[in-house]
């Protein structure tokens, strides 16, 4: 099943002490590009965060914001400045008037007291990876909601791009038999004699057809319809937009070869609808994953 690359996921995990919230959105982008916005107490698994979501997710700008409510001391640990401290206090006793030199203001001077981060990453990335886990299936599931839509549409399309094609298959089909009858009429008129050459006649009408055959680019176009419906009904698909995005390429030069060829107006208009009806799947296609 083929996945949107837009998509909005939500995860949460709590305990008595801790409280993790985490938010992706997912958009538009030709290749990966995650960004995780963390908190200090947490911003060392970054790349644990990243690694996540890339077994998850193949393609898109993924941005993550995870908020971290910590009323525990698990990850603080607090230390002094011993040194800093016993410098300040013999500064401040060399000012006559300082008398109450207590270790509450001591601890309140720059660089004194300092809260770092204590080892307890196992724990916090456990906890973390709840809520994260959490988020990406919720990501998911809305990416693949989209997916499904977008496949419904594109099919839609496809249908009307095939019709298309068999009534130019139709078109081409009496071009030849036309060609000869106006190519006799044509001499009639130059040489002003009903007598026609025939042989020349068919050596001209195998020149035309042969400039003006478009049945290997029906064919291929066919192919390149069912190639298409295949990718967007298969189960288990990997990079599927950038597959998709090709064929579309590749149906699109096929359709410019046949207008080229075409000196037909039914041919020529049905090709702009071809066109159009193209644009619109390719850009259904840049939001396929």
């Amino acid at each position: 099943m083929i996945r949107s690359m837009t998509g909005f996921g939500r995860g949460f995990y709590t305990n008595s002490e801790r409280e993790y919230t985490v938010e992706i959105k997912a958009v538009n982008h030709r290749y990966t590009d995650i960004n995780v916005r963390l908190p200090y107490g947490l911003s060392f698994l970054e790349d644990k965060i990243k690694k996540k979501i890339q077994e998850k997710i193949e393609r898109g700008k993924i941005d993550i914001s995870i908020t971290f409510v910590n009323n525990s001391n698990l990850g603080k640990k607090i230390t002094i400045n011993q040194s800093l401290a016993k410098a300040y206090i013999e500064e401040l006793k060399k000012i006559e008037e300082e008398n109450d030199i207590t270790v509450m203001k001591i601890a309140r001077l720059p660089d004194v007291l300092n809260i770092t981060q204590d080892d307890n990453s196992d724990i916090l990335w456990e906890e973390l990876s709840n809520a994260l886990e959490e988020a990406i299936a919720n990501l998911l599931e809305a990416k693949e909601a989209e997916g499904k839509k977008l496949a419904e549409d594109m099919i839609n399309r496809l249908e009307l791009i095939n019709e298309n094609i068999l009534n130019i298959s139709q078109y081409s089909t009496g071009l030849i038999d036309q060609y000869v009858v106006k190519l006799k009429d044509r001499i009639k008129e130059m040489l002003q004699t009903d007598i026609v050459d025939e042989a020349r006649i068919s050596q001209e009408v195998v020149l035309y057809a042969d400039k003006t055959s478009i049945e290997e680019e029906i064919t291929r176009l066919k192919s390149h319809i069912v190639q298409f419906k295949e990718l967007l009904q298969s189960e288990s698909i990997k990079k599927a937009g950038k597959r998709l995005d090709f064929i579309i390429q590749e149906m699109n030069r096929e359709v410019n070869t046949i207008g080229s060829k075409s000196n037909c107006l039914e041919i020529t208009n049905l090709v702009i609808e071809l066109k159009t009806e193209l644009e619109d799947v390719r850009e259904q296609v840049q939001n396929i994953e």
